[in-house]
């Protein structure tokens, strides 16, 4: 199997040839630029090609794949919203993805960015650095006692409920599918969790009910002082309904891994331009919020867990392999 591998960054290339050698009959090019409907032309003569969070997928691009008689898109992610699955099941292109990597890098990261809004470590960091040591606007709040609404008990949100337990906070959750195995965990509809925690977590999916879950109605029933979290999708949370609530001083502390706007320039190195009419812009003058570019998976453990499943997807295929966890379509 020959497979094009977009949007490659140096630790994606690392990862993967460590990983490669395990498998004789496959192959990979990889390729800077990110699958779209301009790019999607290089596929020909590959069998699979290799996606991630913001490769665009939709119909134009999987007929382009089609007619280049690619058989395969791997997503080497969890999330798979960008993937247009219709267009796929037409065109008789299967799609693999990685359901789970390593929930604890992204629970852990969801923690520190908790901790460092709240404590405002980003503010104090720079203030040292410029010999200033007031301890002017750093006052945060204590976790301990306090109670974490986790929104989503998939594994990712089953290990942040576990670090939690750990800093030895109450623990409520709001999901669809209750997870057996937090005993320790109460399950409370959505309006209950708002309004009682003071941490909120979001480790949900992005679907058509999840969209904007976050949003002025929702940000209203919070506490006041509610320190918020997003490592799972940007689209979750009405950017701008979450920049009025800041405004109105309705948040703590904000700490966001994921934003509405992050297709157009994450992973992406722009330090030297200016981003014209960006939400994200704004976001990043309030000292009460910490932004990060889609980190939270990126740990070692995590990278090398991503490489040898989507290389193992691509086996599964070879083999006929299609009744798993795997496979979306």
């Amino acid at each position: 199997m020959k497979i094009m591998f977009y949007d490659t960054k140096i630790y994606d290339k690392k990862s993967f040839d460590n990983a490669i050698s395990q498998y004789e009959n496959i192959e990979i090019e990889y390729m800077e630029s990110d699958l779209s409907e301009k790019t999607a032309a290089y596929s020909r003569g590959f069998d699979a090609v290799c996606g991630f969070v913001n490769s665009v997928i939709d119909k134009n691009v999987m007929e382009i794949l089609r007619d280049n008689n690619v058989k395969l898109i791997l997503m080497r992610c969890a999330g798979f919203n960008n993937v247009d699955l219709d267009a796929a099941k037409d065109c008789g292109i299967r799609v693999m993805r990685v359901p789970g990597y390593s929930p604890e890098a992204v629970a852990e990261h969801a923690m520190a960015l908790a901790m460092a809004a709240n404590r405002r470590i980003h503010k104090a960091y720079i203030k040292v650095r410029e010999n200033n040591f007031s301890l002017q606007g750093l006052t945060g709040v204590n976790f301990y006692g306090k109670t974490a609404g986790i929104v989503g008990t998939g594994k990712i949100g089953a290990a942040m409920c576990g670090i939690c337990k750990g800093f030895g906070m109450n623990i409520i959750a709001f999901d669809t599918y209750q997870n057996k195995d937090l005993d320790y965990v109460k399950y409370v509809e959505l309006d209950e969790l708002l309004s009682k925690s003071d941490l909120i977590s979001l480790h949900c999916p992005l679907v058509k009910e999840t969209y904007h879950l976050i949003n002025d109605d929702t940000i209203s029933r919070m506490k006041d002082g509610v320190v918020l979290v997003n490592t799972s999708r940007g689209g979750i949370v009405d950017t701008d309904a979450l920049i009025k609530g800041i405004r109105d001083k309705k948040f703590h502390a904000v700490g966001l891994d994921v934003y509405e706007e992050e297709s157009d320039y994450v992973f992406e190195n722009m330090e030297d331009d200016i981003l014209q009419h960006s939400t994200t812009a704004r976001l990043l003058s309030f000292p009460n919020v910490i932004v990060t570019s889609h980190q939270g998976f990126l740990t070692n453990e995590a990278l090398d867990a991503i490489s040898t499943t989507t290389l193992d997807n691509a086996q599964r295929f070879m083999d006929g392999d299609f009744d798993n966890q795997y496979v979306i379509i």
